[in-house]
């Protein structure tokens, strides 16, 4: 008996010891890996960046009344659901310094050791990046702040004498600076992995200049006693490299944006291309330094989809970056309306597919080994446990103890006796869910399981555009939703109970299905045994929860008309129609010429409605029509969400959604420059410009480039690419007559020259995955209309657009396609100037005119 309790006693004390073993400073090794002190295992880690402790994060807590650190308590909850395991942000110097560079004890200061606190208890470590450099405006005017920042500017802060030393002051007392929540100071900090010293420094002096500046600031780290690792911002003036390592750095930071930044509306199309790999022209000077790599910052921005992050956190790994964090998490008190960085979009409640897709990239980060090879697009979809599927806008983790997916998938979980989590949007092999938030289950022991269910999130509007505190960009709905599951271990009829702070919801388990309504329930068979108070081995407890309230206040249709239809074809109508009132009916009132119809939308699922087009309607003409909702017999008009219907004698709206119902010889028009330029995605260009032609209705899109290559100061020794490319997407301007497509033998292109004499034009069609075949024209200074034989049409180089940053990136994107052109696949045009001038001409300017792009 004495020594079963001997053993009981020393495997708790073993268990006791290895929980609370105390995390010792990171170090990089002679080989440029970071590794825990205590146990000399690689450093792996995700998460993201978030700010509401600065700028305007801040300001607009204040405004809106919300008490801060419970704003901080809810989101950082959501870090741990979402299984993120670490932190980063360029903090606000500006607001927590002052000229000469002493450390503020103000208000920002204490919410960010707040938060601090907050993540260290969930075991979150962190990136800490103590200078920005900006101001603590953005997205609104910068305010008169007593930092050295904003008395010196960036680029005086790199090179003036009283802003270095503003700098060596502030990063010692920074360092030095003990929080009050923990005792601790950030230079003893075991959950702080690394300091980066700036922010994207952009350095253009010379390098001997450059290499003083860092290792002043290493110097004044340093001499605080400082073990942590030093990086500094690498990607920027590449040239300078050697000179960044030379003074004394342990490692590089790297960021991503491959989709560009600020389009200011969704991107269409495939953009897994531009995720394809993450090549760092420099890397052999990391390696000779025996530097270590992080990533600090990435995004597909203005992306609303979720297939693209873990193909993104799978190159990382690829190029041997450890640790990595997305930018940014919106604060949830401002996700309604994404005012801090419109061109980003990231919260669990309102973006539920897309922050699944980063607790997939997460497990990428710790599962994928550095440096591994997994070929090049469209091979590398498939990756050890994880699959992308950019057509389904899915991605996938399936494990042999985990399952999680970004939208409804028909796949088999690898192992489901041995599946211990799930998380999900949608409905699978496992589970069948109409709602429109992400939903999490953890097996707690057998018979046992922990879930927790989101509310619906809707996007109402483009999160990407210009935004306000005064426009809501997305609303969150709570309902009840049937949902049903097939989990190991549990049985029909198991019992299911509510844990979270005030759910009173008593659902009734019929076989496997059941009502459920947002919350934590635990849920466990007849019989089964469970102690609440016991260790559930989970990152959290087991009765968290927190979620936004319901903010749909009034009645929502979400509906975009098809642009064209082929008469006599068949197409449905389709809305998302979403109310904070009991739907009665959705109808729409149609009309082509003289011909009237109305028919009602049936609702599918959740809230998606949606009717056939009676065939009477579909003759050539305009078909417009409206939606019309009934809630407590009151009606509501869409287009314009005008109050009543169009049979009322009153009714004054004149909107209506428009539909062109064309015979089927018509040509396949794939740009017309009037209706689409503005979705042209290229470098910006001061040359670009709409310009309307004599012809009544028509435009032609004007590209003018002084120069096809402009040295790039980030990367002056780049090779140089005689090439101005640009990109129009067209699935959604000819998703009504997409089967028309393969019928199609001509490419037809009405454009001119913009030069004197001739001038070259590459017009290519771009498949789905990326491969493009095209040809080359020399156009005239009159405007003619060019025929091409498709079957004529080579391979070309695909450019990568939007153009990638950092500008090191590659130009061109090369793929392991070999195959044949296949016409159906097609999914946008490239025009490129470039291709085909002659040398001696690659320094003039050039130009083209474009009115119009059709399939004959």
């Amino acid at each position: 008996m004495k020594k079963i309790f001997y053993l009981s006693l020393l495997i708790s004390l073993v268990t006791f010891f290895g929980q609370a073993q105390e995390k010792e400073n990171v170090y990089v090794d002679d080989k440029g890996f970071m590794r825990w002190g205590q146990n000399n295992e690689e450093v792996k880690g995700f998460g993201v960046n978030y700010s509401v402790p600065f700028a305007h994060a801040y300001r607009s807590g204040q405004k809106l009344n919300v008490d801060l650190k419970e704003a901080i308590d809810k989101d950082v909850y959501h870090f741990s659901r979402l299984g993120f395991d670490l932190y980063r942000i360029h903090v606000w110097d500006t607001e927590i310094s002052d000229e000469e560079g002493n450390l503020l004890e103000n208000e920002h200061l204490e919410l960010f050791d707040y938060l601090l606190k907050k993540l260290k208890e969930r075991d979150i470590n962190f990136v800490i990046t103590p200078i920005a450099y900006w101001g603590n405006g953005w997205p609104e005017p910068d305010e008169d702040t007593p930092g050295f920042s904003n008395k010196y500017g960036k680029a005086g802060s790199l090179t003036d004498p009283g802003a270095i030393k503003a700098q060596e002051n502030y990063l010692a007392q920074f360092l030095n600076h003990v929080n009050p929540y923990t005792g601790v100071a950030y230079k003893n900090e075991p959950n702080l992995i690394a300091f980066e010293i700036s922010n994207e420094p952009h350095h253009k002096g010379e390098p001997e200049e450059v290499q003083e500046f860092i290792e002043k600031m290493v110097s004044a780290m340093k001499s605080t006693g400082s073990k942590k690792p030093i990086f500094y911002n690498v990607s920027h003036s590449i040239h300078l490299a050697e000179s960044y390592f030379d003074a004394g750095i342990d490692g590089g930071t790297f960021q991503w944006y491959p989709t560009g930044l600020g389009f200011q509306k969704e991107l269409e199309g495939n953009l897994l291309p531009n995720v394809n790999d993450y090549q760092i022209p420099f890397n052999n000077v990391i390696e000779e330094n025996n530097a270590a790599k992080l990533v600090y910052e990435f995004d597909a921005a203005d992306v609303m989809k979720s297939y693209i992050y873990p193909a993104m956190a799978r190159s990382f790994r690829e190029a041997g970056i450890q640790i990595g964090t997305h930018f940014a998490y919106d604060p949830t008190y401002l996700a309604f309306g994404n005012t801090e960085y419109n061109t980003h979009y990231m919260n669990l409640a309102y973006t539920p597919q897309k922050a699944l897709a980063l607790m997939i990239a997460g497990e990428v980060f710790h599962q994928v080994p550095v440096n591994s090879d997994f070929g090049v697009y469209p091979k590398n979809l498939e990756f050890q446990d994880f699959k992308i599927d950019y057509e389904k806008d899915l991605a996938v983790l399936n494990s042999e103890e985990k399952f999680i997916y970004t939208n409804t998938n028909k796949i088999q979980p690898k192992s489901l006796k041995n599946l211990r989590q799930v998380a999900g949007f949608g409905n699978s092999e496992v589970i069948k869910y109409e709602g429109k938030g992400a939903y999490f289950l953890d097996k707690l022991e057998d018979e046992v399981w922990r879930l927790e269910v989101m509310p619906d999130a809707i996007l109402i509007d483009n999160p990407f555009g210009s935004n306000s505190l005064e426009k809501t960009v997305a609303v969150i709905k709570w309902n009840e939703w049937e949902m049903s599951l097939d989990l190991p271990g549990l049985n029909e009829n198991f019992s299911l109970e509510a844990l979270n702070k005030d759910n009173e919801f008593t659902p009734k388990v019929k076989g496997k299905s059941f009502k459920i309504r947002p919350g934590t329930y635990l849920l466990k068979n007849k019989g089964a045994e469970f102690d609440k108070s016991s260790d559930i081995n989970l990152r959290f407890e087991l009765e968290e929860f927190t979620a936004p309230k319901s903010t749909v206040a009034q009645t929502y249709v979400l509906h975009e008309p098809i642009k064209e239809l082929t008469e006599n074809s068949s197409a449905e109508i389709t809305a998302e129609v979403v109310s904070d009132k009991e739907i009665e009916k959705v109808e729409a009132w149609l009309q082509n010429g003289n011909t009237y119809k109305a028919i009602e939308l049936k609702n599918k699922n959740a809230y998606n409605y949606s009717a056939e087009i009676p065939e009477s309607m579909l003759k050539n003409g305009f078909l417009e029509y409206r939606i019309i909702v009934t809630t407590n017999k009151e009606k509501v008009t869409f287009p314009g969400e005008v109050s009543g219907s169009p049979e009322d004698w009153d009714f004054h709206s004149e909107k209506v959604f428009t539909t062109r119902i064309v015979k089927e010889t018509k040509p396949l028009f794939i740009f017309i420059a009037s209706e689409d330029e503005d979705y042209v995605v290229g470098e910006w260009n001061p040359g670009n410009n709409l310009v309307p032609t004599d012809n009544t209705g028509e435009a032609e899109y004007r590209v003018k480039v002084e120069k096809l290559f402009e040295k790039d100061v980030e990367n002056p020794a780049a090779e140089p690419i005689y090439d101005y490319s640009f990109r129009y997407n067209f699935n959604r301007k000819i998703a009504g007559r997409k089967a028309e497509l393969e019928s199609k033998d001509s490419l037809v292109i009405k454009a001119r020259a913009l030069t004197e004499s001739t001038d070259k034009l590459q017009i290519a069609l771009v498949m789905k995955n990326g491969a493009a075949f095209g040809t080359t024209l020399d156009l005239d200074q009159e405007t003619n209309t060019y025929k091409i034989d498709i079957s004529a049409l080579k391979p070309v180089k695909t450019v990568s657009l939007p153009r990638p940053y950092p500008s090191f990136l590659p130009y061109y994107f090369e793929h392991s396609y070999a195959g044949n052109f296949e016409l159906e696949n097609v999914e946008a045009l490239q025009f490129s100037i470039g291709p085909g001038i002659q040398d001696s001409e690659l320094e003039n300017p050039h130009g083209v005119g474009i009115n119009s792009v059709s399939l004959e």
